[in-house]
């Protein structure tokens, strides 16, 4: 058993802005655990613009903006493990991982970070018929595709879902030489802002169909189609309302859970409205010395938002440890 004071789960903009203000509240025993083999967690992917204003005063793509804050851990000199999995959580604070390198490991820690952040909702947890052909996505997985591995998922795109991470992936496929045949929402209105409908699907002349769903995928191998339907106002498919769009490639994104398995196993409350867990003002869960902060608690339209949650969560964990 490895005995740590302050342990981190996720190594995102909310982790590393709680372990910057721990380590200068005073805790010099603090570790960062992320699953990923880099720090930065999303940010690394989204390199558009329009990140720090609030924080910086200035505009900084997803990578800059994540650097920013690994330069100030690196700085600081705050440990973490990289490609290391959390598979157990215990009340009493124990946290059991696991990786290649140091294969499981259980360690009680004095106080427990959570920061483990939102997952996009796949297909297979819509009501979609057809069969799992290729060419189906999440946003964020195209998004990784696109702009890391510098892959394009398809050339004839139909995307379901109009939060800003949809209608941002709407853009960068247009960007990267793919043509959106259409951006399907089921409500009667974008679920993003004004600003992303604006400047990612009004300039780009792409088509938007409010109150539709998909409602089938054509395609044995590969993804050759889709049928989209009207939806009533309980988003139930109008019959007699279908329309068939030819595809390649469909992207999803129509809703983020919370990463919240850990939390499943213990006693902490969760809340039936954010899926993510109840906290108090030091953003302390119900089980004294775990926090939790950032977009596993809800989600945030700007990474700001995050990093100032996190920064809250480091402060008052590094003043839990000194009086326990």
């Amino acid at each position: 058993m490895v005995k740590r004071g302050i342990v981190i789960i996720g190594g995102g903009a909310a982790g590393l802005a709680a372990a910057i203000q721990a380590k200068e509240a005073g805790v010099n025993d603090i570790l960062i655990i992320e699953r990923e083999d880099c720090l930065g967690g999303l940010l690394n992917q989204c390199i558009h613009s329009g990140f720090g204003v609030n924080t910086f005063n200035e505009e900084l793509t997803g990578p800059e903006y994540a650097q920013r804050y690994i330069d100030r851990v690196e700085e600081l000199k705050i440990e973490y493990k990289l490609n290391t999995t959390v598979i157990g959580l215990e009340n009493n604070k124990i946290i059991t991982t696991v990786n290649g390198e140091d294969g499981i490991v259980e360690i009680q820690a004095k106080a427990i970070i959570l920061a483990t952040g939102r997952r996009e909702r796949p297909r297979g947890t819509l009501s979609i018929n057809g069969s799992k052909s290729a060419g189906i996505y999440t946003a964020g997985t195209a998004q990784k595709f696109v702009n890391i591995e510098g892959y394009l998922p398809g050339k004839e795109v139909v995307i379901l879902g109009t939060d800003n991470f949809a209608l941002l992936m709407a853009r960068r496929m247009i960007l990267e030489g793919a043509n959106v045949r259409a951006v399907i929402e089921a409500q009667s209105c974008p679920r993003g802002g004004e600003e992303f409908v604006s400047k990612c699907l009004l300039d780009f002349e792409i088509e938007l169909k409010l109150n539709h769903t998909i409602t089938e995928v054509k395609g044995k191998d590969r993804v050759e189609g889709v049928t989209i339907t009207k939806v009533d106002g309980k988003k139930s498919p109008i019959k007699g309302t279908e329309q068939y769009i030819a595809c390649d490639t469909i992207l999803i994104s129509v809703d983020m859970f919370a990463d919240n398995d850990l939390l499943r196993k213990i006693d902490i409350e969760i809340s039936e409205e954010k899926d993510g867990p109840n906290v108090n003002e030091n953003f302390q869960t119900n089980i004294e010395g775990i926090f939790a902060c950032g977009n596993i608690i809800d989600m945030h339209e700007l990474v700001d938002g995050v990093t100032k949650e996190g920064s809250i969560a480091g402060k008052n964990a590094a003043q839990y440890i000194s009086l326990n």
